[in-house]
């Protein structure tokens, strides 16, 4: 009998869904652009089964990947579990059997040694699969139309690396998916390697290094020459996991580092430029990285302290919401300087704000308008209590060329989940498109896919796909054209 534990992470609004299934012509609001023609996806944890562990947190959950397809002003929906070698195992056991987040010291004998991945962060096409991510195993592929599991890839057998990233990027001037790995060589170790996917799948080359700390490595940024990684102390080591406690803390006391690396096949580790940041910070997703020759911008959230209740201080100071919020700002550090400070860095907004996006099309290089996430606190919230809601509440557009920016508040009863930009055509000016975002209704439990104009958010969508569900509060998701999907 499934028995979900009464905690925040599996109740309220971060309830479990645990559903498959399909909806042909999903009811529209409004009017879907006619000339959009490709899919939507994103992922979200849902466990399959109850926890075995009541403590457990929400990032365990297996990966849920939803699958929006727009054509003809049509919106057809899909969902399907991504199924891990974790989900299988479980599956035939009809029941859990491996444990808390991260900590293979709390699975069930009978899966000692067997892959925890749960694909459950991040999904991408590329190369004509659907790449579903979770940063602590290798990649899973699944077909992009029928969200049908391959499996994991090795690359070939050519791959070193143990694990992939979330957070991919894919070059526009190359089409090759630039990624990257930590804890490589296993659990526990400092490994990590930068690597270069060609826009047909195969592994260009992989340039190993050691990391400073044994750490969360969520994202970085890629620049024409250059991978940035941002280093901070959210630290994890075998003690905790032994003494079964949240799988990192975050350390005030350490330093935060920028690492920089030469994008090219013949670097190496000795390559790599370690600059320190002027104090301690929380740093988040990255929005993008460019460089002028050796100067580099590096473009990311940052707050002035933990922004991740669930993984909490190792000293024990009781956290605080507000030095957490973290605010877009511009970091840069030049390749040719002597010295490892920072050149420059600079708040680009006010807006406390997190998941950021931009216009893929430049990815790598300089850029004028992003889009992200808004944690409002002035505005109410009607619906129950919970990690994330009512405070990830409005979506927001930047331009950076004159640091205006718009927003849109879904009301009291709402959150959004990450934004995607749709380009109008493939040869559109930069931002001239749409944005697509899941908005949540808490009270009446329905979830809409929202269409905006990119550069009017502030105007409210333009059309909205609505779902006779609450789709989970989800984690990333990209869009990919008709033509990708047809694996062109």
């Amino acid at each position: 009998m499934a028995h979900f534990p009464n905690t925040f992470g599996f109740t309220g609004t971060l309830r479990p869904l645990r559903l498959q299934g399909d909806i042909h012509d999903v009811e529209i609001e409004g009017e879907v652009p006619a000339g959009l023609d490709g899919a939507f996806h994103r992922v979200h944890p849902d466990n399959q089964f109850a926890p075995k562990f009541e403590d457990d947190q929400f990032f365990n959950g297996d990966g849920m990947v939803s699958l929006f397809r727009v054509k003809d002003g049509k919106v057809d929906f899909k969902q399907r579990y991504a199924q891990t070698d974790k989900w299988k195992l479980e599956n035939k056991a009809g029941k859990s059997l491996f444990g808390m987040y991260r900590n293979h010291l709390t699975d069930d004998p009978s899966v000692a040694r067997q892959g925890r991945g749960t694909a459950n962060t991040n999904v991408l096409v590329h190369a004509g699969k659907l790449y579903a991510m979770k940063e602590d195993s290798p990649c899973l592929l699944m077909d992009p139309n029928t969200l049908e599991t391959f499996g994991y890839t090795d690359f070939g057998g050519k791959i070193e690396s143990q694990t992939f990233c979330a957070h991919p990027k894919i070059d526009p001037a190359t089409g090759n998916m630039c990624a990257f790995s930590y804890m490589s060589k296993g659990p526990m170790t400092h490994d990590m390697s930068y690597m270069e996917i060609s826009p047909t799948g195969e592994l260009l080359f992989e340039i190993p290094f050691q990391n400073k700390y044994l750490c969360m490595m969520h994202d970085f940024g890629v620049t024409q020459d250059y991978a940035v990684f941002a280093v901070m102390p959210l630290l994890t080591s075998m003690e905790r996991l032994e003494k079964r406690l949240p799988y990192f803390g975050f350390d005030t006391t350490k330093p935060v580092w920028l690492a920089v690396l030469p994008r090219q096949a013949g670097a190496t580790a000795a390559d790599m430029r370690w600059f320190k940041a002027p104090s301690n910070c929380f740093v988040g997703h990255v929005m993008n990285a460019f460089n002028e020759g050796t100067r580099i911008y590096f473009d990311h959230p940052v707050a002035a302290n933990n922004s991740f209740p669930f993984f909490p201080d190792i000293h024990g100071a009781p956290f605080d919401p507000i030095a957490g919020l973290g605010y877009l700002s511009r970091w840069s550090v030049d390749m040719a300087s002597n010295s490892d400070e920072f050149e420059s860095i600079e708040k680009l907004t006010n807006l406390a704000d997190e998941f950021p996006r931009i216009d893929d099309r430049y990815a790598t290089q300089a850029y004028r308008h992003g889009w992200m996430l808004v944690m409002d606190r002035e505005k109410p919230y009607e619906g129950p209590g919970g990690p994330f809601v009512g405070m990830i509440n409005c979506l927001a557009h930047i331009d950076l060329a004159t640091g205006k920016t718009k927003s849109w508040w879904p009301g009291p009863q709402c959150g959004i989940q990450e934004p995607c930009f749709v380009p109008k055509s493939a040869d559109a000016p930069e931002g001239e498109g749409y944005v697509v975002a899941l908005v949540d209704n808490h009270v009446t439990n329905y979830s809409e896919l929202c269409f905006f104009d990119a550069q009017h958010v502030d105007e409210g969508p333009i059309a909205r796909a609505k779902l006779p569900v609450r789709i989970r509060q989800g984690l990333h998701g990209n869009w990919s054209t008709g033509a990708q999907l047809a694996g062109v």
